[in-house]
């Protein structure tokens, strides 16, 4: 029997599903917008990341794994988040990265974002991991397979969440998965697994919320 490369990760044990809701029962905060590298909060804690292309899902994610409706602001426009987003959840840093690819909003400001977004990746140094989601409508992208290549080059670590896992038929979910586990083959610092998640319906939300305790 053939196994596929990339598979869905496993459901986690109950000791990882507990601290995984012990992780983000307590309080989210947002701490603060940053629009330049000298603007970080000092890294004196573990962090995750979360890149994607503009209006893949990113803050919906965010605020259904923290519980807390509107803490991440999550719009139909794409390309509203402009800048890092920090926030914590007990002893981590959440960021939420600005999207990248297309956006409504002039040049200048779209390349000075995604500067920023390159220059957090490649010198963070306590960055754990990144989540980088992908739209399970499409699957990977050429902007996704670009940010995919910048952490390689970086070293950091990232595995792919399926986000909308909710608006999408199963025959053309399949058909996406295919392709982002076909060009995951050529990134050397993708993890070997992946997750799928609606944050409108909940799915794989405990689960990755056990993943990131672990990186703790």
């Amino acid at each position: 029997m053939s196994t596929l490369p990339f598979p869905f990760v496993e459901d986690p044990d109950a000791p990882s599903l507990e601290a995984g809701r012990k992780l983000f029962a307590g309080q989210s905060e947002f701490i603060k917008g940053v629009v330049a590298m000298a603007g970080l909060p000092p890294a004196d804690r573990p962090e995750i990341c979360f890149a994607g292309r503009s209006n893949v899902g990113k803050s919906s994610l965010i605020n259904a794994l923290t519980g807390t409706k509107g803490l991440a602001r999550a719009s139909n426009t794409p390309g509203r988040t402009q800048e890092i987003n920090y926030f914590t959840q007990g002893p981590i840093y959440l960021v939420d990265l600005p999207g990248y690819g297309f956006a409504e909003a002039p040049l200048a400001v779209v390349e000075k974002w995604q500067r920023l977004l390159k220059q957090y990746l490649q010198g963070r140094q306590t960055l754990r991991r990144a989540f980088v989601l992908i739209d399970s409508r499409h699957g990977v992208k050429k902007v996704d397979d670009e940010i995919m290549s910048l952490l390689d080059t970086a070293a950091v670590p990232f595995q792919v969440v399926m986000t909308k896992a909710d608006k999408v038929k199963p025959k053309d979910r399949d058909a996406s998965i295919a392709r982002t586990r076909a060009a995951l083959q050529s990134h050397p610092a993708a993890f070997p697994e992946l997750v799928m998640t609606s944050s409108e319906k909940g799915d794989g939300i405990a689960t990755l919320r056990s993943i990131i305790a672990g990186l703790d």
